[in-house]
């Protein structure tokens, strides 16, 4: 594993345990060449995934890019980040296990909304507004009402 300091190609395991959720191995890691320590995360990965975009163009499903959507979604909600942690796996798992290779972004944009509407009816409203690309306030109160949400306008968006 490359130093994320100095860039050294390797770098030593000190330590190795499952994760909290045992759905990854943490490595406490030192690099021999500047002595920075630093943590990584071993997933399993029954696949790879891609993503088709709505504009027709492929990419390699992120990981981090879901857990950073999802996380900006739930900012400074009452969320705690052990159940964002395993919503994501939860997620991913389901993806991995559709037995397609290539997924349309619609299919994760539906999982994700499905789970924090679950999780946060506020943080649903909030990946659902830039989801679905609301473009005047008349989009957003028909969508509210539609979920049967409009109590949640009242809320910190």
């Amino acid at each position: 594993m490359r130093c994320p300091f100095c860039g050294h190609a390797e770098s030593q395991v000190k330590d190795s345990r499952p994760s909290e959720d045992g759905a990854a191995i943490r490595r406490r890691r030192a690099c021999p060449e500047c002595g920075g320590r630093f943590t990584t995360f071993e997933r399993v990965q029954l696949r790879e995934l891609t993503i088709l975009k709505r504009s027709g163009r492929r990419s390699p499903f992120d990981r981090e890019k879901l857990v950073r959507s999802i996380a900006l979604a739930t900012q400074k909600r009452p969320v705690d980040a052990e159940r964002l942690d395993r919503m994501v796996n939860g997620i991913v798992r389901q993806l991995e296990s559709m037995g397609e290779t290539e997924l349309p972004s619609s299919t994760v944009g539906e999982m994700v909304m499905k789970a924090l509407k679950a999780l946060d009816d506020v943080a649903y409203v909030r990946y659902a507004s830039v989801y679905r690309d609301f473009k005047e306030t008349s989009d957003f109160a028909k969508f509210l009402g539609e979920e049967g949400l409009s109590d949640v306008a009242d809320e910190e968006l």
